[in-house]
């Protein structure tokens, strides 16, 4: 798939020049790959009808929308016969670590494939660590780029992984096992990060999902005018449900049964808009985010599917063949746990200042700390020169170092 020589120059135009779209060369790269993707992953069923007899066949498909605060990540878990299939799209925020404490809670290993719909440090912020921690069969970006620290480090790490690369576009079509996935967006790039989101039509069975990343409400009208079916059971609502993204036109031609977001508690973009919160009950759609329910997970057997939050004052819905819904409501109500230290120090967003209350930490090493942010763990302050196993062990037994 000559994933290294591409990825290899984007690293170089990374490095030369920053923010500027190698369009001639992604779309080379983007002709290799799709005869070689298709013939390793999409077969034509040549009885449509079979395909469908065998939708009572299939084995559960769970789909997490994790809390990953104010950013996005949504994991697929199903398997087929003897095998299993992990498919993840988008990968949290570069500040925490909930996407690695999710997977590893799932007991998952290994992943089939990562899209990262655009590379803001919201969706992709995760990347290098999960590349690095498991095994990753391919991942896909839109192509567009970015001048911050987790897009580079992303990068790297995919170009010194095993990991396929590709570049969806508009029209593609893949089967992974028994999931069908079409690709709705970018037609082309042109340097344009969210409005050029990877978007991206699943189904299984007859249960289909429907994610679009950050693109906007244009983006949306270019989607819709496109003349593909978009009708979706379930939609990840653009952009945390920003009034950016969420065109009524589109959501009326999506006609979804429940719309989910992703967004932080009380953030402070406005997230979800009341705008679009408005529009979607209006329609009579079933409204979840993480936010309020945390970690949404949606069960489907190819016929039917249900919805379960960790929260217990949430309704669950569940549908049937027809695509109608049922909602109970939880009649106790959840007590949320406080996990907040005010005495934290966050290694990401603290000042020179700050730092130096950490143990260890002076004012060169307060500089260096400041150059070399961000952090994922604790223990990658050892990028800090003189900061070694030993000083991190007292950094971890002072307790008040974070990375949130």
């Amino acid at each position: 798939m000559n994933r290294r020589f591409f990825l290899t120059m984007i690293c170089i135009i990374f490095l030369t020049a920053c923010g500027q779209t190698s369009t001639e060369s992604s779309q080379l790269e983007t002709a290799s790959l799709e005869q070689t993707t298709n013939d390793e992953r999409t077969t034509t069923s040549e009885n449509e009808d079979e395909d469908i007899s065998h939708t009572s066949s299939l084995s559960d498909l769970k789909v997490h929308y994790i809390d990953v605060g104010q950013a996005d990540a949504t994991l697929f878990q199903y398997s087929d016969q003897d095998k299993s299939y992990t498919i993840l799209f988008d990968a949290g925020d570069w500040k925490g670590d909930e996407v690695i404490d999710h997977l590893q809670a799932q007991e998952v290993s290994a992943i089939d494939l990562v899209v990262i719909s655009h590379p803001d440090a919201d969706h992709i912020g995760q990347l290098a660590d999960l590349v690095q921690r498991f095994e990753v069969g391919e991942v896909w970006m839109s192509g567009n780029e970015s001048s911050s620290q987790t897009f580079r480090r992303g990068v790297e790490a995919v170009i010194n992984s095993d990991a396929d690369y590709h570049e969806p576009r508009t029209g593609e079509e893949y089967d992974i096992g028994p999931l069908k996935i079409k690709v709705l967006y970018p037609d082309t790039i042109t340097g344009k990060s969210n409005e050029e989101s990877i978007s991206l039509l699943l189904t299984y069975g007859s249960t289909k999902f429907l994610f679009t990343g950050d693109a906007g409400k244009s983006d949306e009208r270019n989607i819709l005018n496109s003349g593909v079916d978009i009708g979706a059971d379930i939609l990840h609502l653009g952009h945390h449900g920003s009034n950016t993204s969420s065109d009524p036109a589109f959501i009326h031609a999506v006609d979804p049964e429940v719309a989910i977001y992703s967004a932080g508690i009380n953030n402070s973009y406005g997230h979800p808009s009341q705008e679009v919160v408005s529009h979607i009950e209006d329609a009579g759609i079933k409204l979840y985010g993480t936010d309020k329910d945390g970690t949404i997970v949606v069960t489907s057997d190819g016929d039917n599917f249900h919805i379960e939050t960790n929260k217990k004052d949430t309704a669950t819905a569940d549908s049937n063949t027809s695509n109608s819904s049922e909602h109970d409501t939880g009649a106790n109500a959840e007590t949320e746990e406080t996990t907040g230290d005010n005495s934290c120090i966050n290694m990401n967003t603290a000042t020179v200042s700050e730092v130096q209350a950490i143990i260890h930490i002076g004012p060169e090493r307060a500089a260096e700390l400041i150059d070399l942010r961000p952090f994922s763990r604790l223990d990658d302050l050892t990028r800090i020169p003189g900061i070694g196993p030993a000083r991190i062990a007292d950094i971890k037994d002072q307790g008040i170092a974070c990375m949130h």
